[in-house]
């Protein structure tokens, strides 16, 4: 197979859309998957379902590498989806510096290299902040911050950059909160809010730097298929709010009171250490975006809103 596109993390809100734009406009895909078979039922018409996890070395996964135009790797452990214990660190660390580590390797001894490597990271990389004006506003140029979540990612890219002195093009895709009622922070949000117990989680006061789910598949692809982007890529919108501005407006979407915040006791009671990092948040600008004209479909939240709740994106 020739020319084919590989992902990993395909099984994922944002891997499934990912996926399935890309079959739609006629790639061959090639999804790695834990589980294969879930895989093929979440996205029907890929060209390939093989079996890879991250601290998988070798395997007949090496063999689709070759010869492949990009290589998208989006595995990783989800970070905030329980509650923090040293195991739970450690998997969410292993799983992507290995992860990407193996997947570099097998970059490395492929006989024909791919076009492009397109590696997830995180905004996580700048730190880790309880204000919105804690900070100045965070570019790719930005220095890196130092806590947990910023040294898995500066690992992580450490590990990506490996590919870069191969000659490969690379992308750093450090995402910020992708909006979706399919998952993540939007639909754990709603819940409370259908039930009119909504409200700001934490002091309210910390930076939502957030993409809609299709300005994050669209700068996705559009990193594909541009020579230009190399480098690390803020996936953000324009227009970062507060958590209680995220909130409010959330409420005023779904004509519901944001009245009732989470503590941030709660949070921290629930999720052990990783609440430390719910509560807080970073103030980012897509500036090679911009600088690249980047056509945000939804650049304002209430627009974004409207859109995910109303298609339930």
């Amino acid at each position: 197979m020739q020319g084919h596109v590989v992902i990993t993390g395909a099984t994922g809100v944002i891997g499934v859309e990912l996926a399935l734009k890309l079959i739609g406009r006629g790639e061959q895909v090639v999804v790695f998957a834990r589980s294969p078979e879930v895989a093929a039922q979440k996205i029907p018409g890929a060209a390939g379902y093989v079996n890879w996890d991250s601290d998988m070395e070798n395997g007949e996964w090496t063999g689709f590498i070759s010869g492949a135009k990009a290589v998208i790797h989006l595995a990783g452990k989800p970070l905030l989806e329980s509650r923090w214990s040293d195991e739970h660190k450690k998997e969410c660390y292993n799983s992507r510096i290995l992860g990407t580590r193996h997947i570099v390797s097998a970059i490395a001894g492929a006989a024909e290299k791919p076009g492009i490597f397109i590696s997830a990271s995180a905004i996580g990389y700048y730190g880790s902040f309880e204000r919105c004006n804690d900070t100045m506003v965070l570019v790719e140029s930005a220095p890196q911050g130092s806590d947990f979540l910023a040294k898995i990612c500066i690992d992580w890219e450490k590990e990506a950059l490996a590919a870069e002195k191969i000659g490969v093009r690379l992308v750093l895709l450090r995402t910020g909160i992708v909006l979706s009622t399919r998952g993540g922070m939007l639909q754990k949000m709603l819940a409370p809010f259908q039930f009119f117990a909504g409200g700001p989680i934490g002091s309210g006061f910390q930076c939502i730097s957030w993409i809609h789910i299709d300005d994050e598949i669209d700068s996705i692809l559009e990193a594909l298929d541009n020579p230009a982007y190399r480098g690390a890529v803020n996936l953000v919108s324009p227009e970062p709010v507060s958590m209680k501005g995220f909130a409010n407006t959330l409420g005023v979407v779904l004509g519901r009171p944001a009245l009732l915040p989470v503590p941030e006791f709660v949070v921290r009671l629930l999720m052990g250490e990783g609440g430390e990092y719910a509560v807080k948040g970073q103030n980012v600008k897509p500036a090679f975006l911009e600088s690249q004209h980047f056509a945000f479909k939804y650049p304002k939240l209430t627009d974004a809103l409207k859109d995910l709740v109303t298609n339930k994106k």
